[in-house]
């Protein structure tokens, strides 16, 4: 199917908003629209638009509003990550490298205390770990399908086993355009609640299973460097999983187990990506209602608290990326965001403060 002339389009923009007037350039055509209410038509303009080699935004100046139409070149995703093998290719490495990292923190972990056959719980481990990273990008699947988005299949990105982290976590590619801040907002908050239900599912189970020792038996192992000090802080809700079974307590000490683990690397994500910076999920929703500008100053502010909590190299990485590419930007940056969604903002908030990893010396009160 050939391309609308500009005939088509200025027909069909006419037929569809109350223009007053309209101004042909070399590379757009301006619509200047009178509509009050132009929303969810723009939504069905973008729509019908997508697909060929033209684009629609709508914009404010002043106390106008213009549609601008102008022909584009659809972006040429990388052959790498446009092959349909590689997101299979990327779970399988990242299934073996958490599969090998269970099984060393087992293996590892019975040398204090016998948690259970290494083969074992290192199936258990990967199951979790990768429960909560794929129902977070499936909650980002699930509300852009319901936004007639298309997306790519998840890239998980495998890590470092053993001596670090054995995957930083996984991302999905939007195939098309977001149309207004509404939609941007309800993709990006799906991922972090739905697998943040899975973390909390995941912390409680650790927390039930996890062994506790005696605080002479552990002084005892820290002396034999059996034992190491936990330097990487704990989420406020791993605390309260802790709680809810009577550990954490002074005068014993809580082994992290591998499910434990799986946990807190669920929780870390978590907070990571609800932080109100760059292209992070937290970032989509701060560009939602804050707009560029107060977005950008988010993104310094995220640096900051990443640095206070010692997590500078993500803060370096975070910084470094958002100079290249600061936010997305939304077709309807104009028509604003339901007073639910802010409420709903306020919820993201809470809930990126209790998946932050505090220091140990932060208790909350009635946990102390």
């Amino acid at each position: 199917m050939s391309d609308p002339t500009q005939e088509d389009i200025i027909s069909l923009i006419n037929s569809m908003f109350q223009v007053s007037d309209v101004n042909v350039r070399m590379y757009a055509i301006e619509f200047r629209i009178e509509d009050e209410d132009f929303k969810s038509g723009f939504e069905n303009l973008a729509r019908q638009m997508e697909g060929n080699s033209y684009a629609c935004k709508l914009e404010r100046r002043d106390r106008d509003k213009y549609i601008i139409v102008q022909k584009f070149t659809p972006k040429k995703h990388r052959r790498l990550f446009n092959s349909s093998w590689m997101p299979r290719v990327l779970f399988a490495v990242v299934v073996a490298f958490v599969m090998i990292d269970g099984y060393y923190r087992t293996a590892g972990t019975n040398n204090i205390v016998d948690i259970g056959d290494p083969f074992e719980m290192a199936i258990v481990y990967t199951i979790s770990l990768l429960g909560i990273l794929g129902v977070h990008e499936l909650g980002h699947i699930v509300a852009a399908k319901m936004h007639r988005l298309k997306t790519t299949w998840p890239y998980f990105l495998p890590g470092l086993p053993v001596i670090g982290i054995p995957t930083f976590g996984a991302f999905i590619q939007s195939r098309g355009l977001t149309i207004n801040r509404e939609i941007l907002f309800d993709v990006a908050i799906a991922g972090p609640i739905a697998g943040l239900v899975i973390a909390v599912i995941v912390s409680v189970y650790g927390a039930y299973t996890a062994p506790i020792i005696p605080e002479d038996v552990a002084s005892r192992l820290f002396a034999e460097n059996k034992l190491g000090d936990w330097a990487w802080g704990e989420p406020l809700l791993m605390t309260a999983s802790l709680a809810l079974f009577g550990k954490g307590t002074e005068g014993q000490e809580v082994i992290m187990t591998p499910i434990l683990f799986a946990s807190w690397i669920g929780f870390m994500i978590t907070f990571l990506n609800m932080l109100p910076a760059w292209q992070l999920d937290g970032g989509h929703l701060a560009r939602t209602l804050l707009g560029p500008k107060l977005h950008r100053y988010a993104t310094y502010g995220s640096m900051a608290v990443l640095f206070l909590l010692n997590y500078w190299l993500m803060a370096i990485l975070i910084l470094v990326l958002s100079s290249r590419n600061p936010s997305a930007d939304p077709l309807d940056d104009v028509s604003p965001l339901s007073r639910n969604r802010k409420l709903a903002y306020i919820l993201v908030i809470v809930l990126a403060v209790l998946c932050a990893p505090l220091p140990s010396s932060f208790t909350l009160p009635f946990l102390s």
